[in-house]
C-alpha cells in the first residue's frame, strides 16, 4: 500500500457529509484505512473504544454535542487524535493543550497534521 499514510486505521469523526466524503477520498489516496466516519457522538465514542486506530481526526461541534468525551476515550487508550475545528485553540480550554487543525485547510496542512500526530 502506497502513501503517506500507508495502512494507517484512522478514526474521522465528522458531521458535515461533503467534508466527511472529502477527508475519506483524501485518506485512502494516501494509503490510510478510515474508520468510520462518525457523524454523531454516540457512533464516534462506539468505533473509538472498540476499533483499533493508529490516530484520530475529530470535529468539535457535531450535530449532537462536543466530540471532547471521544478525545477523553482515545486519550485513555494512548491514541493520538488531531482537533479539525474553525475555533481558534483559546475558545475553549480543552483545546488549549490539544492539536488542532484550524478549518478551512488545505490538503498539505491536514496530511502534515496528521503525519506529526502520528510521528
Amino acid at each position: 500500500m502506497n502513501g503517506r499514510l500507508a495502512g494507517k486505521r484512522i478514526l474521522v469523526v465528522e458531521d458535515e457529509p461533503l467534508i466527511s466524503m472529502m477527508l475519506e477520498d483524501i485518506l485512502a489516496d494516501e494509503g490510510a484505512r478510515v474508520i468510520g466516519p462518525a457523524a454523531s457522538l454516540a457512533s464516534a465514542l462506539a468505533l473509538a473504544g472498540r476499533e483499533a486506530l493508529d490516530g484520530a481526526l475529530l470535529d468539535v461541534n457535531l450535530g449532537d454535542g462536543k466530540s471532547f468525551p471521544v478525545a477523553d476515550l482515545l486519550r485513555d487508550r494512548q491514541v493520538p487524535y488531531l482537533f479539525a475545528t474553525a475555533y481558534g485553540k483559546d475558545s475553549d480550554p480543552l483545546l488549549a493543550e490539544a492539536a488542532v487543525l484550524a478549518k478551512p485547510f488545505d490538503l498539505r496542512s491536514l496530511l502534515e497534521a496528521l503525519e506529526g500526530m502520528l510521528g
